[in-house]
């Protein structure tokens, strides 16, 4: 399950039309279930009438996430692109771990990833699809005051969680004007972020849409692909069996390469998976 919360929809091909001038008129909640016999994939973009937000709520349309006391509570009411199923439930996270720390993923500045609750517990209660389910999870958030295609050419980003209560996260690519970033965190039970040594780089699969992606692992182990779950011409998200710090971890990826979003076959296409409405 991934939920992401938009004010300004980085990968809308609306918003990217628009000049990203006003990001308040670009907002939507997309929400992906991948379980078995209950897979669904929503996100629905909306205008400025359908925001609200104070200190605790963010409100998009019928859907909303809002803190109570210490625990994120994410009201689900949307429907599904291309086939109308409903996806309609309550997810609520309460970080077990808090991040200290914002980070730059680029030189300037203008791009900021925070990982809010590297670990968090998880309870999910749907009624369309009828499913619960309770589990560790992860919630973080990101900024920016450019566009991701302007910024970047590629990423590959990764978290586990070790055994002794920490995180593990790794961020890396190629900005667009073609230099490399990464990081290899390990966030521990107190917050705080140590930067560890990068393990060993490691070519995985290419996806259906020939889409590559990499990962890490400790030297001598090859992470093996569990589960695609996400697979787009520019984006694919995957569960991986993978050896960290010497430990074995099912880690979540994901693969983005912008210069594919940026081409005017994916943005025609887009419009298919993220339908807007006013």
């Amino acid at each position: 399950m991934t939920i992401i919360a938009f004010i300004g929809s980085v990968f809308s091909p609306y918003y990217k039309a628009a000049g990203r001038d006003a990001p308040e008129d670009h907002v939507s909640l997309n929400v992906a279930l991948y379980g078995k016999g209950c897979r669904r994939w929503a996100m629905t973009e909306r205008g400025t009438g359908a925001l609200f937000r104070d200190r605790a709520t963010l409100r998009i349309g019928p859907s909303q996430v809002r803190w109570d006391d210490a625990t994120l509570v994410i009201d689900i009411e949307e429907e599904c692109a291309v086939l109308p199923m409903k996806v309609r439930g309550q997810v609520r996270v309460t970080p077990q771990v808090y991040g200290q720390r914002r980070f730059r993923l680029d030189p300037g500045g203008k791009h900021v990833w925070e990982p809010i609750g590297p670990c968090a517990r998880v309870e999910a209660t749907f009624t369309n699809p009828d499913i619960k389910w309770a589990g560790t999870g992860y919630l973080d958030a990101n900024h920016g005051s450019e566009s991701l295609e302007d910024g970047f050419a590629d990423w590959q980003w990764s978290r586990a969680h070790l055994k002794d209560g920490s995180t593990a996260v790794m961020y890396e690519g190629q900005l667009k004007d073609g230099a490399d970033f990464g990081m290899a965190l390990r966030i521990t039970p107190d917050g705080q972020a140590e930067v560890m040594e990068m393990p060993a780089p490691v070519v995985l699969p290419k996806t259906a849409w020939r889409l590559d992606r990499m990962t890490r692992a400790d030297a001598g182990y090859t992470a093996r692909v569990r589960a695609t779950w996400e697979d787009t011409p520019f984006y694919s998200r995957t569960a991986l069996a993978t050896r960290l710090w010497g430990e074995d971890v099912v880690a979540v990826h994901e693969s983005l390469n912008m210069r594919r979003f940026d081409t005017g076959a994916v943005q025609w296409m887009l419009p298919w998976r993220m339908p807007r409405k006013a």
